[in-house]
């Protein structure tokens, strides 16, 4: 089948993909008390030419998909990314043993775009 046939489900398009960090399973379970994990996300996926506004895409991208169109050996297409990021809190242990309640900014992928 020709590329313009393909939908974008086939081509496998940027998006938002599900991404749990259970601490436990990376070994900081002895430091951070709660949560015991959370749902990170992460972005993956394709920014074909022309970008489309479900894409998110800046107008550098766009610039970039169309000069890769016409030359794909000088640059390579936009890179599927986080575009918006949310924070967690988090209970855990300092290094002296205190208990601290902190925000961690940039933690949850909320949003994914071709830059």
């Amino acid at each position: 089948m020709p590329p313009s046939a393909l939908t974008e489900e086939q081509l496998e398009v940027c998006r938002r993909l599900h991404l749990y960090v259970d601490f436990r399973e990376v070994g900081w379970q002895d430091w951070i008390i709660a949560p015991p994990g959370y749902h990170a996300y992460y972005c993956a996926g394709d920014c074909p030419f022309p970008l489309n506004e479900k894409l998110n895409g800046t107008n550098h991208a766009i610039i970039q998909t169309l000069v890769n169109t016409v030359a794909p050996a000088a640059v390579p297409r936009p890179c599927c990314a986080p575009t918006a990021l949310s924070a967690i809190s988090m209970l855990y242990f300092d290094e002296s043993g205190n208990v601290v309640l902190r925000q961690y900014e940039d933690m949850v992928v909320e949003g994914c775009g071709c830059r």
